[in-house]
């Protein structure tokens, strides 16, 4: 978990900064002219804002680090702590290959993901229709 956190950091960092760069300097100053505190303006402004955009970066994160297979490959050691992208990897065998086993595992593999984004859909098109002006 260490390792995927220190790796994952960096690009969580530039996704939500180029986000929060995009948001109106306008709610901010607004904000400070009422006399807001920059933590409140962070969580009455900001944080709200940022869903869309942290629910996207959840389903991002959570893809890459469920879909590793090499730091898992080079890293893991014991059997039971392998992930099951190198489980899917072992049942390639040398002389027969179980491609019915293989694609049902790799359904299987696929069914996290595809929830996740699912629950986050609503966030998603909240982001996307946030800008929108009624014509």
């Amino acid at each position: 978990m260490l390792f995927h956190t220190a790796f994952q950091t960096g690009f969580a960092t530039l996704f939500l900064r180029n986000f929060i760069i995009s948001l109106p300097n306008e709610l901010f100053e607004a904000a400070r002219i009422e006399g807001t505190t920059e933590l409140q303006i962070l969580r009455r402004i900001v944080l709200p804002l940022l869903r869309p955009a942290l629910a996207g970066l959840a389903v991002l994160i959570f893809t890459f680090v469920w879909n590793d297979y090499f730091w898992a490959l080079v890293l893991v050691q014991s059997d039971s702590a392998k992930p099951l992208t190198l489980g899917i990897a072992g049942l390639k065998g040398e002389w027969l290959t179980a491609w019915n086993l293989i694609s049902s595992a790799a359904l299987f593999a696929a069914l996290p993901p595809v929830c996740l984004f699912f629950l986050m859909q609503k966030h998603f098109v909240a982001g996307l229709t946030a800008g929108a002006v009624k014509a």
